[in-house]
């Protein structure tokens, strides 16, 4: 490899991105940091993929290569993990790419504070200290602590919410986190991307949570975490069931009450009885309200009428907004209309 030690292990599960995959690969390769491991595990491609991914390993021995049958990214992710000899570990998606910095700020971060975990990325680092999941594309994650926790791994046979089921419970099990705003992700949209091919497969999804719940209460009660971490069980419901697939796909209304039902059901059961008055004032209104509905049906009139009162909301405050820019054009002095000017759009 040319280096004495492997800072960061970089898994990429590859599957069928022959269009993309080079160009994820160089941005690894770019990095400033060099001291890195690339493991790419091609899970199966029938396409150029892992052609493209061998002639990168011949010209770049930091690259090296797992091939198995096609078993899903979760199996993927967890054989490159059993590689990995960096430091730290970052799972990347193989049809995106990353800023030059990503790693080695992440990385230098990381031993200042002695972390389990960066969260990398401005937009997730904003949603700290209420954070219950994480995408692999925000999880710099030291390799010690993963071994130490060598139970909480991608779970096999789930997507989507794999990636959120492995970082809440890595969450959960340490206050050694910091953050990296400034490390950026490069997400590629295209039409065969996971998002788009679980929208239109709906009950394929519903007919997994039962099991996304089944993971959290055997984590929840091997590790004696109910009382102490009620509210970042809570947050994941409305996040990941109630947020993402609720009110995100496309549902009928079976699926919709099928959904309802079960939440309310597993928030009954492995929240009420630990969740202080006090951390549920830190749920959305719309979680609250959903929780309380006697079906669907009230619930979707409930939130029909909430997003036009903040469409409302929004209308009123772009109208004033705009008023008061004409009224501070108005204004002879120049350094005063500017600095009025700069007040008025830091109120948007």
């Amino acid at each position: 490899m040319g280096f004495n030690k492997v800072l960061v292990s970089i898994i990429i599960p590859v599957f069928n991105v022959e269009q993309f995959i080079a160009a994820t690969i160089e941005s690894v390769l770019s990095q400033n940091l060099k001291n890195i491991e690339v493991i790419i595990v091609d899970d199966g491609s029938c396409d150029n993929s892992l052609k493209i991914c061998q002639r990168y390993a011949i010209i770049d021995k930091r690259i090296q290569i797992i091939i198995q049958d096609n078993q899903g990214v979760s199996i993927a992710r967890n054989q490159g993990l059993l590689h990995a000899k960096g430091e730290y570990v970052f799972f990347m998606d193989s049809d995106d790419t990353i800023d030059v910095e990503f790693v080695n700020s992440s990385y230098r971060i990381a031993k200042e504070s002695n972390s389990d975990i960066v969260i990398a990325g401005d937009y997730y680092c904003k949603r700290l200290p209420n954070l219950s999941a994480l995408p692999t594309c925000a999880q710099f994650i030291k390799n010690e602590f993963l071994i130490a926790n060598s139970d909480v791994r991608f779970p096999e046979g789930i997507q989507p919410c794999e990636d959120g089921l492995l970082s809440h419970q890595l969450l959960a099990l340490t206050k050694n986190i910091s953050k990296n705003p400034f490390a950026v992700y490069h997400y590629r949209e295209h039409e065969n991307q996971n998002h788009h091919k679980i929208n239109e497969n709906a009950q394929k999804v519903l007919l997994q949570i039962p099991k996304w719940f089944e993971i959290l209460d055997v984590f929840y009660l091997k590790n004696n975490l109910y009382d102490s971490h009620a509210l970042h069980l809570a947050l994941f419901l409305e996040h990941e069931p109630f947020e993402l697939r609720y009110l995100a796909m496309p549902l009928d209304d079976n699926q919709k009450e099928f959904l309802h039902n079960l939440i309310i059901s597993f928030y009954k059961k492995s929240v009420i009885p630990f969740l202080s008055n006090e951390d549920k004032k830190k749920l959305s209104k719309p979680f609250l309200v959903f929780l309380k509905s006697k079906n669907h049906s009230q619930f979707d009139a409930f939130y029909k009428r909430h997003l036009w009162n903040l469409r409302m909301q929004m209308n009123i405050k772009i109208l004033i907004y705009k008023i008061k820019l004409k009224l501070v054009n108005i204004i002879p002095v120049s350094k005063l209309r500017k600095r009025l000017r700069a007040t008025i759009k830091l109120e948007v």
